[in-house]
């Protein structure tokens, strides 16, 4: 078997064998393959694509080669949940307490974030004290004790999707569904639980930019879920603008506290709440009605914040900044944003709003920029609203106050006010199972 003619076969529209597939990851892995030949490989399935079966067995290979972790240390039902990423998304911290306040264990690795998307790891660490990296025996003992537990991706998994994708960074092979599709997932069934939600992003501030592209996604994510036998199906979500009202790490974890105090923005509430009822479903529960439900009592109860509080105590984190999130460390500085004009915000380009949020220190412009966990943006209006000039329309938080102008300067271009309001989009846009869509629009 040659590297050169499986190029040729797959630059020809050709389907591969899974003994191809596996050779060339492999041989990748083991550095038999050089970069030149995977780029070019690479460039053959950007243009060529791959069918569902070459998919699947090239997401199996890639997770296979590293660590596959066994959860069955862990009593009951184990779901899992992945967004393919956004502004102001801080669902896991929402969500995954809420399913294990209904008796379904949440034991998931989570990353870190990278340019203007957040990541739940760098969230987590704005609470004083929390551990985020733990022996797996430590690990398990707490998701059976509280119900989840949220770490940072350690040891060898999927050593073959760390080359390949720092390799689509720079031959623009990056936006080929069925290879976001293997990257995703690959490290899903990599992570071991039974059950896998997908929250699939659309709009300005994700990676999929309409709603079709979306859909094909996810499509091809289920499919390879339930082709590797794991109960999966995916949500398509809303990113055309910010979702709820904090961008930046600590005040994103406030937000998450206040909305399973039953105090959150609506748009988050209803989110969170489809993706834990999804959660509640995949692990048998009940019907979407039914999950729904639980998942609203969890909430009403206290229990999902209780759930929290746990987890965040058995990882070392300092729960009374969760009782009382004022006891958070506060930004030096704050400056409010006013609207430029009198009118309707019809847009947030969302993706534009995370660069602001990070050039306050939020985010990370490259892997070793050093996070301000106090920074960010709290938003005192949304798509939809009208405003008058000269209110204020957000408020900036950094611990330096030459930050302010150009942070600024950015939001202002991502806000468009028109005379006229824009018609409202949903915060959900459709459902996917294997074999079925279903759209709400």
């Amino acid at each position: 078997m040659r590297m050169y003619d499986l190029i040729m076969k797959k630059r020809n529209g050709k389907a591969l064998s899974e003994n191809e597939i596996r050779y060339i990851i492999e041989g990748y892995v083991e550095g038999n393959i050089p970069d030149y030949q995977m780029s070019a490989f690479l460039m053959a399935v950007y243009f060529k694509g791959m069918t569902d079966e070459e998919t699947s067995i090239m997401t199996d290979a890639v997770a296979r080669s590293g660590d596959m972790v066994d959860l069955s240390g862990i009593q009951g039902i184990k779901v899992d949940k992945h967004s393919t990423g956004g502004v102001g998304d801080k669902t896991t911290l929402i969500i995954a307490p809420i399913a294990a306040a209904c008796g379904v264990k949440v034991a998931k690795m989570s990353g870190r974030g990278l340019g203007h998307t957040g990541g739940t790891i760098d969230k987590m660490e704005a609470i004083p004290g929390m551990k985020t990296s733990f022996t797996q025996e430590e690990f398990f003992d707490v998701v059976n004790r509280t119900g989840l537990s949220v770490i940072g991706q350690s040891g060898n998994i999927t050593p073959a999707d760390k080359k390949l994708y720092a390799l689509r960074d720079v031959t623009a092979t990056v936006d080929s569904i069925p290879l976001i599709a293997v990257s995703i997932m690959s490290k899903k069934l990599a992570a071991g639980s039974d059950c896998i939600l997908l929250d699939v992003k659309t709009g300005s501030g994700a990676f999929m930019k309409s709603l079709d592209e979306s859909i094909k996604l996810a499509e091809c994510m289920v499919a390879i879920g339930e082709n590797s036998g794991r109960k999966t199906a995916a949500l398509i979500t809303d990113m055309d603008r910010p979702l709820g009202s904090n961008i930046g790490n600590a005040l994103e974890v406030i937000e998450a506290v206040e909305t399973l105090k039953g105090n959150g923005p609506e748009d988050l509430t209803e989110v969170c709440l489809s993706l834990a009822a999804n959660m509640l479903y995949l692990a048998g529960r009940g019907d979407i009605s039914e999950c729904m439900e639980q998942a609203k009592e969890a909430i009403r109860s206290g229990k999902a914040l209780e759930n929290l509080i746990a987890m965040v105590e058995a990882q070392g984190g300092d729960t009374s900044v969760i009782r009382d999130t004022n006891k958070f460390e506060k930004a030096a500085f704050s400056y409010a944003v006013k609207a430029p004009r009198t009118g309707y915000i019809t847009h947030m380009d969302t993706e534009a709003c995370g660069i602001a949020s990070m050039m306050l220190g939020a985010g990370r412009e490259t892997k070793d920029s050093v996070l301000d966990y106090s920074a960010g943006i709290i938003l005192k209006h949304k798509t939809g609203d009208y405003v008058e000039e000269g209110a204020i329309i957000a408020t900036l938080f950094a611990s330096q106050e030459e930050l302010f102008e150009a942070a600024e300067a950015k939001f202002i271009e991502a806000v468009m006010i028109e005379d006229q309001s824009a018609e409202k989009e949903p915060l959900i846009f459709a459902r996917i199972e294997l074999g079925k869509v279903e759209k709400y629009v």
